[in-house]
């Protein structure tokens, strides 16, 4: 049998299904699975977000805190009592003292004529006191002049008294003429007044003595104002040498050699360096629960791995607001609450020297409160 043959045609032609085979060769692929650890890392993430959040609720039921504190101390400020030039100034800014180390000379000249003048004007009113003493002295011894003379009178009209006695019988009995009897009778009268007249210069001379003795009180009286006059004048002297009032660290010198001050200008402060506490404006909503006595954490800026510990030492009696310049008046305008801060004063624990706490120094404030 002669074969058959097939045309090129045929031969080339594509196959109706050129995937068909090959599909039902290849097996299905089978869908990835999740990896557990996911799921593991995720729960864990939300158990520590959930303890996290819980306890930091905890711990806001118990604190409040604040970020608007600051650390304060004492400062001194420096004002000379008396004017004049400036002679020295013995220190500088950031400077160390101690408690009645000089600082600043003031010209003493003019304070120093002031001391002569008072010393001078004392001593005239010490002497006017003796020169009033004297005098009560000479008005004393005029009391005893005139007692003396009253002595006197007194003896010769008792004498004179006798003598008219006997005269009156020697001229009842025609023994003496009468011209002496009224001799007799004149020399009493006369001792009569003389009597009185000694009897009055007694009465003068102890006005002169009272008189005298108010002029000692009076020159005492001068002597113990010229005394006060020195004394102030000594203390106008000594206050042209200006000294430390406590030990600090000087800070914002203001003065020169040769600059003229005045009283009450100040020259510069002095920082206290014997304690530092902390003042914490707490908002008015977070003081329910605070009270005197409790713990506080206080976390200072400049030193951001260190923990300081102290404890609340007493709360303002007025907001912030009521020590400003110009204080808020509700009753006029327009309304608007506003929440108020109130000063806080915290007290530390104990002083850490290798991180000393400075006036001014921004911190956090965290009090517990239950």
């Amino acid at each position: 049998m002669a074969q058959t043959e097939t045309s090129p045609a045929v031969q080339n032609a594509p196959a109706p299904y050129p995937n068909a085979a090959t599909t039902e060769a290849e097996p299905l692929e089978e869908p990835k699975k999740r990896n557990p650890l996911v799921f593991i890392i995720l729960a864990v993430i939300l158990l520590a977000g959930g303890y996290y959040g819980w306890h930091r609720y905890q711990f806001a039921k118990a604190h409040e805190s604040t970020d608007d504190a600051q650390v304060e101390g004492d400062v001194y400020p420096v004002l000379p009592r008396v004017g004049g030039p400036v002679l020295s100034v013995k220190v500088d800014d950031n400077m160390p003292v101690k408690k009645g180390d000089v600082l600043v000379t003031i010209d003493p000249s003019d304070y120093q004529q002031r001391v002569n003048a008072a010393e001078a004007a004392l001593l005239a009113a010490q002497a006017q006191v003796t020169a009033a003493r004297a005098g009560v002295a000479t008005a004393q011894a005029n009391v005893r002049t005139a007692q003396t003379g009253i002595g006197v009178s007194q003896a010769n009209q008792e004498r004179l008294q006798k003598d008219l006695k006997r005269s009156t019988f020697l001229r009842q009995q025609d023994i003496i003429p009468q011209s002496e009897y009224d001799a007799v009778q004149a020399n009493l009268k006369a001792t009569a007044a003389q009597r009185a007249t000694a009897t009055d210069q007694v009465s003068v001379a102890r006005q002169q003595v009272a008189a005298a003795e108010q002029q000692v009180a009076v020159a005492q009286a001068v002597v113990k104002q010229r005394q006060a006059d020195l004394d102030n004048a000594k203390l106008q002297l000594s206050y042209t040498t200006i000294v430390a009032p406590q030990d600090g660290i000087i800070s914002k010198k203001n003065v020169q050699p040769g600059q003229v001050v005045g009283p009450g200008q100040q020259l510069f402060g002095i920082v206290g360096s014997a304690r530092t506490w902390v003042v914490a404006n707490f908002k008015e909503t977070q003081l329910e629960d605070m009270k005197v006595g409790q713990p506080v954490k206080v976390e200072v800026d400049a030193y951001p791995n260190e923990e300081f510990q102290g404890h609340i030492e007493s709360l303002s009696a007025a907001t912030g607001a009521r020590f400003a310049l110009l204080p808020p008046d509700n009753a006029s305008g327009n309304f608007v609450k506003v929440t108020q801060r109130i000063p806080v004063r915290i007290a530390l624990d104990k002083v850490d020297p290798e991180h000393p706490l400075r006036a001014g120094m921004s911190v956090n404030a965290v009090v517990q409160v239950k």
